[in-house]
């Protein structure tokens, strides 16, 4: 019986392993490669002008393009385009717009710089300190530890280093493979502390625990010196909210002592004109802020910021697009425990929350994420090898 079926190519190396598998001669897999990859592109904020030559160079390469229909008549100034085209069409575009120099030359870059990372991926480790993790071949469970009066989920309970410690030995021992310690309350109408009375809750917990556990620390901050004190007593990664682009002095902090960090998302207001374009924009300006001022690309994770200035249904977007976030080249974390993405579906309070936890924990390994940060170690862990198991080659 002749059996017709879709393949599913995300990548260039699973169309090599697809062609390899027909037996073709293996001179000939890296010029097929480059043919059934089929990639979807947006390049926003050019010039219409520049936008017409775009899409007829596209269409002239077996392509195509979708721009703003006031390029043909004038009538726009600037337009996003998005390109529509195989790995090897987008080979011979970037070698044609290098040609035309100017401002081509510029946008012919930056479609390189996104082809180049389809080719290389994400670094082979996420380092921090001392630690070097592996990404690509497992998910890497965060275990979160409040030491905090009034954290939406589990406000009060650790507040007590003595309790604190016991909880992130137990989180450990049930898999964490990461604990994030936070000091200040983010949830939606939180009260901010100063950098002192955080510096009191956090360290005498992190000094402690660094010799009772060897799995990396995690401080969850955006204060530059609760950060450096943090790494002093023994953290290996900060954990910023804010991305770097709060406190201008974090940045150097992550420099000079070499820890790694989680640049995430986040916004004062819900209004977005592109939510993953503006998401993106936001974190790559995070990582240029970081690279700056010497930080390894080895060692910056990224995080979408689920349920920071975001409503509903930007939350549920996020976590169907996640997979754009691969653009960045870097290892992506998502938090969405307990959240109120989970609340407002269901209908159910913070502590009925953990079957909806575990579909979204699902969801974002499949769609790339490499750091699950949750509160539920044990069943998120069981959540994680599963999905591991499905999605991981």
């Amino acid at each position: 019986m002749i059996n017709a079926r879709i393949v599913q190519v995300d990548n260039i190396h699973t169309s090599k392993e697809e062609i390899r598998k027909i037996g073709v001669d293996a001179n000939s897999i890296p010029y097929l490669a480059s043919k059934a990859l089929f990639i979807v592109m947006k390049i926003e904020n050019i010039s219409a002008y520049a936008a017409n030559i775009i899409k007829h160079e596209m269409l002239a390469k077996g392509g195509d393009a979708a721009v703003n229909r006031g390029v043909f008549d004038c009538s726009a100034k600037e337009s996003h385009v998005l390109l529509m085209g195989t790995y090897s069409q987008y080979s011979r575009l970037i070698y044609k717009l290098s040609v035309y120099r100017g401002v081509f030359t510029e946008i012919a870059d930056e479609i390189q710089r996104v082809i180049k990372v389809l080719d290389t991926g994400k670094p082979k480790h996420f380092e921090c300190g001392k630690y070097k993790l592996p990404i690509g071949e497992k998910t890497y469970v965060m275990g979160i530890l409040n030491v905090t009066p009034d954290s939406f989920s589990d406000g009060g309970q650790y507040s007590n280093i003595d309790s604190a410690i016991k909880r992130a030995i137990d989180m450990v021992k049930n898999g964490a493979d990461i604990i994030d310690i936070g000091g200040e309350s983010t949830r939606p109408g939180y009260q901010p502390v100063d950098p002192f009375s955080e510096i009191n809750r956090v360290v005498p917990v992190i000094e402690k625990l660094a010799k009772e556990i060897n799995v990396p620390i995690s401080v969850d901050t955006s204060k530059a010196l609760v950060a450096e004190k943090a790494i002093m007593a023994g953290a290996s990664i900060v954990n910023d909210v804010w991305g770097l682009q709060k406190d201008e002095n974090m940045a150097e902090v992550i420099s000079k002592t070499g820890a790694g960090v989680v640049v995430m998302h986040n916004s004062d207001n819900k209004e977005y004109e592109d939510l993953m374009g503006d998401i993106i924009r936001f974190l790559r300006e995070s990582i240029k802020i970081a690279e700056n001022v010497g930080v390894r690309r080895e060692s910056i994770v990224v995080d979408p910021g689920i349920g920071f200035g975001k409503t509903l249904q930007h939350n549920l977007d996020v976590m169907r697009r996640l997979k754009e976030l691969d653009s960045l080249n870097v290892p992506v974390l998502i938090g969405t425990s307990r959240k109120s993405l989970i609340g407002n579906i269901l209908e159910l309070p913070v502590n009925e929350r953990l079957e909806g936890t575990a579909a979204t924990v699902t969801l974002g390994i499949a769609n790339g994420a490499d750091i699950v940060r949750v509160h539920d170690v044990k069943e998120m862990v069981r959540v994680a090898r599963m999905t591991d198991a499905m999605v991981r080659i």
